[in-house]
């Protein structure tokens, strides 16, 4: 689904638009979604470079594509990263961010002897009044916090990043980038990468904007406890909208899903509640926080007059981007082939409205593209030089030879 939310005031157009990119979350399934529709837009728009925007703000998995993007790693290298599994540089294992935390879990059993004995005083204390939900309160405490080791996240991410021509700093790129995170003990926004906060390293930011409260733990980061940053706001525009951007354009697959509008069979269109707890909980969350996105967009038409908003996010009823098996290689590849597919049939049905709107900004919609039989995976087929291994053996021989010429 597009819709693209036009300028209210077209006056004083800039010689160079300022163009933003804003991502939301979805868990891995988002991810992979968004770099489906990412690939088609790249194929089919011209004038625009998608390493090379003024602002990227990105959250939860979004934030770790919206970092990608703003370190020079271009769409083809992450679809081979994180869906083919074929890149040499950065190998990466399917599940590999969802191992289990085992030192949260050690360190929430540390406290089970306290627990008990709180348990043991109190039914001393006051015998009469101790139910078995009162002695169950007493070790709520020992739950985890998280199911699955986000370290892993940071750690993945820090090799990425730390590769020559690459930067880990927010202040050393060459472009606004902007992670969102949340404070829990205090329900506080945390913007990583503007002042006061671009001297956390990328990949620590990355981590904690996507630490879903459940399956992540809460990152420490100075003493603060961040979380997912989607719980306050979905797509968090307005970060680059501040920054007074000509074009905003959006990718939110964090979207409710309606049976209703299902395409699938009846098998497939069986209430949420069959699925079980994981599927309850994912509907919650979308259904929260696509109300509270719906009414900061509707607002922005008013306070940022002069800018273009693009939004791209699923068809409410479409099976396959909300029952996708992330763990299964096949589905991965599906999802992402579907997306990208569902999104040059979008840009097809709106090119007459959005034609004028991106020639604002010196874009182009090349209809011949959209209108060709094409697949994604076709395109990742012909080897580009950064992942092609005889091109990463020069890269490594020149940077040492970089570090062996480098004035000390």
């Amino acid at each position: 689904m597009l819709t693209l939310q036009p300028a209210q005031d077209k006056s004083g157009k800039r010689k160079t638009p300022k163009i933003g990119f804003a991502l939301a979350g979805g868990g891995p399934a988002g991810g992979i979604y968004e770099l489906g529709v990412l690939r088609a837009l790249e194929e089919c728009l011209e004038g625009i470079d998608f390493n090379d925007l003024d602002v990227y703000v990105g959250v939860s998995s979004g934030s770790l594509i919206a970092a990608a993007l703003a370190n020079q790693i271009s769409i083809t290298q992450m679809c081979r990263i994180f869906i083919e599994n074929t890149s040499i540089q950065h190998p990466m294992k399917p599940g590999q961010f969802l191992q289990l935390a085992y030192r949260e879990y050690f360190s929430r059993a540390g406290r089970l002897p306290a627990a008990i004995a709180r348990s043991i005083v109190e039914s001393i204390r006051h015998p009469s009044k101790m139910s078995l939900s009162e002695t169950i309160s007493h070790f709520f405490s020992l739950v985890p916090s998280g199911l699955f080791d986000n370290e892993i996240i940071h750690d993945f991410l820090h090799n990425i990043f730390n590769v020559h021509g690459r930067t880990n700093d927010f202040r050393k790129l060459d472009h606004k980038l902007v992670i969102v995170a949340v404070d829990i003990d205090t329900g506080e926004t945390i913007r990583f990468g503007m002042p006061g906060q671009d001297h956390i390293p990328i990949s620590r930011a990355v981590q904690a904007s996507a630490a879903l409260p459940g399956l992540y733990p809460p990152v420490e980061i100075e003493g603060r406890f961040c979380v997912d940053g989607a719980l306050r706001r979905t797509l968090n525009a307005s970060v680059a909208l501040e920054d007074d951007v000509d074009l905003l354009i959006g990718i939110n697959p964090l979207v409710p899903y309606d049976a209703s509008k299902s395409s699938g069979t009846a098998r497939k269109r069986r209430s949420l509640v069959d699925r079980g707890l994981p599927f309850v909980l994912s509907q919650t969350i979308r259904a929260l926080v696509q109300s509270r996105m719906q009414i900061g967009i509707a607002k922005y038409a008013n306070r940022y007059p002069k800018a273009d908003l693009l939004l791209i996010e699923p068809d409410r009823g479409d099976d396959r981007i909300f029952f996708t098996n992330v763990f299964s290689f096949d589905d991965r590849h599906d999802l992402v082939e579907h997306a990208y597919q569902v999104t040059r049939r979008d840009l097809l049905a709106a090119a007459d409205q959005l034609e004028p709107a991106l020639a604002r900004h010196g874009i182009r919609l090349n209809r011949s593209i959209v209108e060709e039989t094409r697949s994604l995976s076709s395109g990742l087929n012909t080897q580009s030089r950064y992942d092609n291994a005889l091109s990463q053996q020069l890269n490594r021989t020149l940077d040492k030879l970089d570090d062996l010429i480098a004035p000390n």
